[in-house]
């Protein structure tokens, strides 16, 4: 399929590994000029070099954390007129016991998933507008829409950021701007293997990969059958980020081979 987005210029912010890198190659494959963020640095050139060298395209790495003000202005500095953006944050650890959440662990969760997604939203959409075009992506957690008591650094703040995008996403669309989000469910990605340990930590597990993935697949039953990749999700996003999807306004997109239970 033709996406239609050949020459544009799109950000990846955390395209340097899971579903950030799978939607930062369909992008590539679709002939954009490539911005990818991340804060690993070794990771992130990595990622671009290999990116660039597969698909025969641009790609500009940019070590950021996106939650920071100056991780921000050195993004919106390499790639001032984005047409397309694209979001994703690295999944924050299993919380434990909600009871010993403190608010520095709210505030530390509201920077990273509402405030620093928000920022970097608000300072694209006016040129989005202006040169009546744009597509934002927000790749995010169906536990925003799932509460899950194990995942409440992940959901609420993700929550807020739905409804923040259904409000700014109505605003918008006559500008020819469209605004989305994607809640993956349970991917098997490198992030989501890096929390396995604190994840054995929160539920008093033994920490072996057997016994931690015995526990995970016995509390999270997955209707498809399997823990889904990195790309089971990227066509969808790169979907969203094409004029195909001119149509589609302030949704949130479930993609969890259908474990959460819902007809909305």
């Amino acid at each position: 399929m033709d996406l239609q987005i050949k020459g544009k210029k799109a950000i990846m912010a955390g395209g340097s590994a899971g579903m950030g890198r799978a939607t930062a190659e369909r992008l590539a494959e679709a002939g954009v000029e490539l911005y990818i963020t991340a804060r690993r640095e070794e990771r992130l050139v990595t990622a671009a070099q290999e990116i660039g060298e597969k698909y025969g395209a641009s790609v500009t790495p940019i070590v950021a954390d996106s939650s920071k003000e100056e991780g921000r202005q050195a993004l919106f500095a390499a790639c001032p007129d984005p047409d397309i953006l694209s979001i994703t944050i690295k999944p924050p650890p299993p919380n434990g016991d909600f009871l010993e959440l403190t608010p520095e662990d709210w505030r530390a969760s509201i920077e990273t998933a509402l405030i620093g997604p928000i920022e970097i939203m608000r300072h694209y959409i006016p040129g989005m507008k202006t040169r009546g075009w744009g597509r934002i992506v927000n790749i995010a957690t169906f536990s925003a829409k799932n509460p899950m008591i194990w995942r409440l650094m992940s959901g609420p703040a993700r929550s807020a950021l739905m409804n923040y995008t259904a409000g700014v996403s109505r605003e918008i669309a006559q500008y020819g701007v469209n605004i989305n989000n994607l809640l993956p469910g349970m991917f098997q990605t490198e992030g989501a293997g890096e929390l396995m340990e604190v994840y054995a930590r929160a539920f008093d597990l033994e920490p072996k990969p057997e016994v931690v993935q015995e526990h995970f697949r016995a509390n999270n039953k997955i209707p498809a059958g399997f823990v889904a990749d990195a790309d089971d999700l990227a066509p969808m996003a790169a979907l969203l980020c094409s004029p195909l999807s001119r149509f589609i306004v302030g949704q949130n997109i479930v993609i969890d081979g259908g474990q959460h239970y819902s007809i909305f």
